[in-house]
């Protein structure tokens, strides 16, 4: 096990999320004006969060899964790809690779670089060497590689480095399936699931499935606490494209002024889109997301019927130990 000098560097950093500073709220609107997205609402989620999570006491929880007596203790260079669609969203990524004690060649996303430069500033400032962590601009002399991008970019990753350990992640998106017993308080819960972070992460709920007959006022209603992002321009410059396309080309769809439901087939949806689909029996949707496991990353719902699925309203809160696309991080860069 890391002794707590070893984990002070996380410890601290999460203490500085929880408690806000002059610097912190300087970088903070810094990182709004490097990327719209990032709007101040959703960056302190992200930073209470990540103060949730880099605690003595969560930390220890995940690296006592780990035997460090087996590991290897050869130390590798890992080049580190970041993504930027939500905000922290390559944290989880760095400090896997620092935790293994491996050095870290990070080529960050341009749209969260503010960030995630803070991060780790702040990190050397409170004890961790700086040869841990070199910021790069382009990969060069690597031992492995974890990258995160799309689908497209992913057959690039996968060519450019198929000679060498790697960790890529593709596209992934998250589902919901209602059976229309939820309650108010869920359906707001699903809410969260879709809206935070404006819908750009891959554990945001973009198709829901619901029972035939399912009246959609209802969903409607529970989710009226959300009209908020009608005062976000890009959001709602996303949602009049939309819905312009769709009147245009005579399909239907149901709109509340901010967000439009769709029947589709598809599981990705475009930002202020839902789609869904009706089912008849819960047995049809248990299987058909069993063959669709690998596009993935959240299953939403309370049916008992499905394997996996979490709670409403939580698919923006994970925990350490779980990862990204259901790989273990730690696990890769202990094999390396």
């Amino acid at each position: 096990m890391l002794s707590k000098q070893q984990l002070y560097p996380l410890i601290s950093l999460g203490k500085a999320f929880k408690h806000s500073s002059p610097e912190l709220e300087t970088i903070c609107r810094r990182a709004e004006m490097a990327n719209h997205w990032f709007s101040q609402d959703q960056i302190r989620y992200a930073l209470t969060s990540w103060s949730h999570l880099l605690t003595e006491e969560n930390l220890t929880k995940w690296l006592d899964k780990y035997s460090y007596s087996k590991r290897n203790t050869t130390q590798k260079k890992v080049g580190l790809i970041t993504a930027g669609n939500i905000p922290l969203v390559g944290l989880h990524d760095l400090i896997s690779i620092l935790l293994s004690g491996h050095k870290t060649l990070v080529k960050l996303s341009t749209d969260d670089s503010v960030l995630m430069q803070f991060c780790i500033n702040y990190m050397f400032n409170n004890g961790l060497p700086e040869h841990s962590i070199e910021v790069v601009s382009r990969l060069e002399n690597f031992d492995a590689v974890i990258a995160t991008g799309s689908n497209n970019t992913n057959r690039y990753f996968e060519y450019y480095f198929a000679k060498v350990p790697h960790l890529l992640r593709k596209n992934r998106t998250s589902i919901a399936v209602l059976t229309g017993n939820e309650t108010k308080e869920q359906l707001n819960g699903l809410g969260e699931d879709i809206f935070r972070y404006y819908g750009l992460g891959c554990r945001n709920v973009a198709k829901l499935y619901i029972p035939k007959g399912y009246n959609p006022a209802t969903f409607f209603e529970a989710i009226f606490d959300y009209g908020f992002l009608m005062e976000h321009n890009k959001y709602m410059n996303n949602h009049d494209y939309y819905r312009a396309i769709y009147l245009l080309n005579q399909e239907q769809f149901l709109d509340n002024n901010f967000v439009i439901l769709k029947k589709e087939k598809q599981l990705h949806s475009p930002i202020s889109i839902v789609y869904y689909e009706e089912y008849e029996q819960l047995e049809e949707v248990a299987l058909q997301i069993n063959q669709i496991r690998n596009n993935l990353q959240c299953v939403v719902g309370q049916t008992g019927k499905i394997s996996g699925e979490i709670p409403f309203g939580t698919t923006q809160q994970p925990a350490l130990w779980d990862y990204a696309d259901g790989v273990d991080t730690m696990e890769f860069l202990r094999s390396i």
